[in-house]
């Protein structure tokens, strides 16, 4: 058997769905009980998947998980307010609503927003990253936060919601960005206090390649709900066209996947990353796909996809192995990214993948 079969990108999506569902029950996805984005990310990506072919095991895969955690009365179990992290898994909670009308969902879905509106911010009202990282500012959080709050403004008219997503991706640029590079470092601390934070800026030392792939892949699923008449819509959209040529210029020309840090590719220790490669791939492709980039990015973002499926396997069991993927990681300097274990079939990195394999499949549908 070839180590990459040829496959169709929702073919490869519903393999690697495969592949985790028959090493995990859905209520055991690690880490197991809990309410968390590790699960989150990866279901979100057989969401999509399910929402492209309809395949109801997946349908019934996710609500199994969700309905472990979530009671009767709506209340969530395992669940940290006073953690981005935790808010993530309620994005995948519209679609549950939508085909069961099960009250429950929506019970959820207002206690993860309402919790929202109560977290610890910043005197200028950027939201902390965890309650107890004070006054921190992390990239991941605008994924974790910004597109569930979006969808829930535009769902049960909340424009007030539109205004608190679109001020935490602002304040990220304007404090995350390194003048040298025009990419976003990974933290921001007000206070200074933080290990990692420059005592003069704030900011942390490095360009993380999955932190900025969250700001970026949040950033084109807040613009699906963003009203085109919202004042702070040509501010994201501009953000966006800044950022996605100075990303691109970072591609590894013969590869064509990105690195762990992102801008450092030259360095000998710096590795090639995966789940940050699915996730600019599919910002980049979406992106071009929705008008907001010329179409000439969509060869890059192809690019990526195909040096991400050159770089994965298929053992003799038809199960995917998805690698170069960095496990779950905090904040710090060039080494610290470098060292960090890189792992195969992380959640982090299959819901990257299927996240992009979704993307990467509707816009084939464009061009076949």
């Amino acid at each position: 058997m070839p180590l990459n079969p040829p496959r169709t990108p929702i073919q490869w999506a519903e393999a690697a769905c495969d592949t985790m569902m028959n090493k995990f029950r859905a209520e055991d996805l690690p880490p197991a009980g809990r309410f968390h984005y590790h699960q989150g990310v990866f279901l979100l990506g057989m969401q999509r998947c399910w929402e492209q072919d309809k395949k109801r095991k997946y349908f019934e895969y996710i609500k199994a998980w969700v309905d472990s955690l979530i009671r009767p009365d709506g209340t969530i179990l395992q669940y940290d307010p006073g953690q981005m992290d935790d808010i993530q898994p309620g994005i995948l909670l519209y679609e549950l609503y939508d085909h069961t009308g099960d009250a429950r969902y929506k019970r959820a879905l207002d206690t993860l927003i309402g919790n929202l509106a109560d977290f610890k911010h910043n005197p200028d009202g950027g939201l902390w990253h965890k309650a107890d990282l004070p006054h921190q500012m992390w990239l991941d959080g605008l994924f974790m936060g910004g597109p569930i709050t979006a969808e829930y403004a535009a769902r049960f008219g909340r424009p007030q919601l539109f205004d608190r997503v679109a001020l935490q991706a602002k304040l990220m640029y304007q404090h995350n960005l390194d003048p040298q590079t025009g990419l976003l470092l990974h933290g921001w601390d007000e206070s200074r206090q933080a290990p990692w934070a420059n005592r003069e800026t704030g900011r942390s030392p490095e360009v993380w390649g999955r932190a900025l792939g969250w700001y970026v892949t949040a950033m084109v699923d807040i613009l699906d709900y963003l009203p085109i008449s919202h004042p702070d819509r040509p501010v994201l959209l501009h953000i966006l066209k800044e950022l996605v040529p100075r990303i691109v210029r970072c591609q590894d020309a013969i590869d064509g996947r990105w690195y762990q840090v992102v801008d450092k590719g030259n360095r000998p220790d710096n590795w090639l990353e995966n789940s940050c490669s699915c996730l600019f791939a599919y910002a980049v492709a979406k992106a071009a796909r929705n008008g907001y980039l010329d179409r000439k990015y969509w060869a890059n973002a192809r690019k990526g996809y195909q040096g991400v499926i050159r770089s994965i396997t298929v053992d003799e069991n038809h199960n995917v192995r998805i690698g170069d993927v960095c496990i779950g990681t905090g904040i710090g300097d060039y080494g610290f990214y470098i060292k960090r274990p890189i792992s195969v079939n992380d959640l982090h990195g299959v819901g990257a993948f299927l996240i992009m394999c979704d993307e990467m499949n509707q816009f084939r549908k464009l061009t076949v």
